[in-house]
């Protein structure tokens, strides 16, 4: 029995006036997957990726979360449900340290949010969960510095983690690897490779061989229609991704 999808997007439309951004959008996520979303700029990938999210109002279509209908629920329900996302401009808390911005997170779907009068050192059992999350990538040794004294690889990996810390069935990570060096990039590759796959992750990404390398599954499209679903294989072989995409031939 195939397992219903994690993330359904059916007929999605888009338009800004006469602009059609994204016209009649359908593709389905099964749980666990890692799928990317390519195509040139302006093809309509960020238009997406914010209907989705719940920023953007679809002028058609639906978008189903584990079964559910969210098309018109308000990006703050669409999280309680179990979706997540990063921006591509890290948004962090640079004046807090590393540990708070974890827990900061880890208490955004828990009742303690609603709680902004007592100190986070009260919260012992959510510093400890925040420190351990950091140690699993390797920055728990920073979790007392500022953010803003951390690398902008560094603060990149706290911002996945961020969206991590609240256990998303559905993770969307908007271009992960922008403006990181290539050390840096490869670090978050790790990190998102060696992630369980109890979380569903859906990424837009310019670059190419991370795209390649971390998903199973590649969506292409081309003045907000998609062109082409596959393999990363069938992707690099596909004639008309080549020639609007990635340019040349086989």
């Amino acid at each position: 029995m195939t397992p219903e999808p994690c993330l359904e997007v059916r007929g999605l439309t888009v338009r800004f006036g006469s602009l059609v951004a994204l016209d009649g959008v359908s593709f389905a996520v099964r749980p666990g997957e890692r799928r990317g979303i390519i195509g040139p700029n302006g093809a309509g990938k960020s238009t997406l990726f914010n209907t989705i999210a719940g920023d953007v109002s679809p002028s058609a279509g639906i978008i189903r979360l584990r079964g559910r209908e969210v098309t018109r629920l308000p990006p703050h329900r669409r999280a309680s449900l179990g979706m997540a996302r990063t921006f591509q401009t890290t948004m962090l808390c640079p004046r807090l340290r590393v540990v708070e911005n974890v827990i900061l997170s880890l208490a955004a779907l828990r009742s303690v949010r609603h709680q902004c009068l007592f100190p986070l050192s009260r919260y012992r059992d959510l510093r400890d969960e925040a420190l351990r999350l950091l140690a699993h990538v390797g920055l728990d040794a920073k979790a007392e510095w500022p953010v803003r004294m951390l690398g902008h690889g560094e603060q990149r990996q706290v911002e996945i983690l961020l969206a991590l810390a609240q256990r998303p069935a559905l993770l969307l990570l908007d271009e992960p690897t922008a403006g990181l060096a290539a050390e840096d990039a490869s670090t978050v590759t790790a990190m998102l490779k060696e992630y369980p796959d109890d979380v569903t992750i859906v990424l837009i990404e310019h670059d190419m061989e991370f795209v390649f390398d971390v998903v199973e599954r590649v969506t292409v499209l081309h003045y907000g229609r998609i062109v082409a679903d596959g393999t990363p294989e069938e992707i690099r072989a596909h004639a008309t991704v080549q020639e609007i995409y990635l340019g040349g031939t086989p």
